[in-house]
């Protein structure tokens, strides 16, 4: 089922009657859900992802905009008319019924030509149960669940009614770390395999991108972007999305563009290009994001650092640092396991990945799209030729010797 979500706006009245003024939850909202997709609404609290929910599930309607399910016009329409699935949070179970009755409950709630036979409910309580795996609990009370088994019976509550639109409110927030991520998956096969349009609205960016084939990345009621995960992760469209996605989260930095080359404070880290290729010479001052990844250690990097510590992760290593131009307190870089971190010495110097640095006006904190290039690591690489002891090397080498951790460069010399 298509979603088509046109103009959607919804003002509450203030608290300040006298002033009359009202609080926009949801501004100006367009957007289309292609159906059978998973679409992930992400924000922090208070953006207007659960607003956005009950809007379209009919629980409020709208103070302007429409909301068509495929060609039908909704927005008027009562929400046990629309043919939705809606999860909430606290899963809204009935303590006092089996797993086998909370399932049966909207069915049995049918009236006049939708109402079933007590063997087609039946069969239809136990598919559902089936496909959350669940069969083996039918016969208990939620009180006997764990969190996940709930969340699950809530789930196939949802389904057993076969709706054309399955809506989820945050169903996550109340499990533990480990029982999460197994949902969010069982969350992902269920929407696979029964291929319903699916809603989820979370304030994790974990969930949203691990399960979601598209988000909506939301603040104030003002949609900030949509798109395929990686692709929103990877293009931040302004500096509110580069520091909302991203475990951990995007190093910010002062800078400015000079004389076409990026400065971090004092250190040149690399050559900017305007957006047709050339060289810019143009001056201003910019937020610069640099992802945790966009780091490479570097003994004669451009960008240089104040030593914090290392943390050993198992499967990489993070290096916390600090710099005068950060607007964090620390910097954090994530490196290879492979690399070595001198930490005898205070400093440690860094080579900037282009495509993991990004560019945002100081006023607005909106993208600016330029070309970055990593001349500041060939620069580095050239001041190795020059050093005396170096003079033979052959060019091979000192690529070499740069793709090598500190301590094995000095094996080498």
């Amino acid at each position: 089922m298509e979603i088509v979500l046109k103009n959607l706006t919804m003002k509450f009245p203030g608290r300040d009657r006298k002033k009359k003024e009202e609080v926009v939850a949801v501004n100006d909202f367009t957007f289309t859900i292609p159906d059978g997709e998973l679409i992930g609404l992400l924000g922090p609290s208070g953006c207007g992802k659960s607003t956005t929910l009950n809007l379209i599930s009919g629980l409020l309607k709208p103070t302007e905009g429409k909301i068509f399910f495929g060609k039908d016009d909704v927005t008027n329409l009562a929400p046990e008319h629309r043919g939705i699935g809606l999860v909430f949070q606290n899963y809204a179970l009935y303590p006092h019924l089996t797993v086998r009755q909370n399932i049966l409950f909207p069915l049995e709630n049918r009236k006049g030509k939708d109402r079933l036979s007590k063997e087609q409910m039946r069969k239809m309580a136990d598919e559902a149960a089936h496909l959350v795996q669940i069969d083996q609990l039918m016969d208990r009370r939620p009180a006997e669940l764990s969190g996940g088994q709930q969340q699950r019976v809530a789930i196939a509550r949802a389904l057993v009614k076969q709706p054309r639109v399955l809506l989820l409110d945050e169903p996550l927030s109340n499990l533990d770390a480990r029982l999460r991520l197994q949902t969010r998956d069982e969350i992902r096969r269920i929407q696979r395999e029964t291929g319903i349009t699916t809603i989820f609205v979370t304030h994790d960016q974990d969930e949203a991108m691990s399960i979601s084939d598209r988000i909506v990345v939301m603040k104030e009621g003002v949609v900030q972007q949509t798109g395929k995960p990686q692709e929103v992760y990877d293009s931040p469209a302004n500096l509110f999305v580069a520091k909302f996605l991203g475990t951990p989260p995007i190093n910010v930095f002062e800078g400015r563009l000079r004389d076409g080359w990026l400065f971090i404070g004092e250190n040149r880290v690399l050559r900017v290009q305007g957006e047709s290729g050339q060289r810019t010479n143009a001056e201003q001052e910019v937020w610069v994001g640099v992802r945790p990844e966009g780091f490479l250690l570097r003994e004669d990097g451009p960008f240089v650092c104040d030593l914090g510590g290392v943390e050993v992760m198992g499967r990489d290593i993070s290096v916390l640092s600090r710099n005068r131009a950060s607007v964090n307190p620390t910097v954090r870089s994530i490196i290879s396991t492979e690399s070595r971190v001198d930490t005898s010495r205070p400093t440690v110097r860094f080579a900037l990945r282009p495509e993991k640095v990004f560019l945002f006006d100081k006023k607005t904190e909106a993208r600016i799209r330029c070309g970055l290039l990593g001349e500041a690591a060939s620069c580095a690489a050239d001041s190795y030729h020059n050093r005396p002891e170096n003079a033979h090397a052959a060019p091979d080498a000192a690529d070499a010797a740069h793709a090598e951790p500190a301590d094995r460069q000095e094996a080498r010399r």
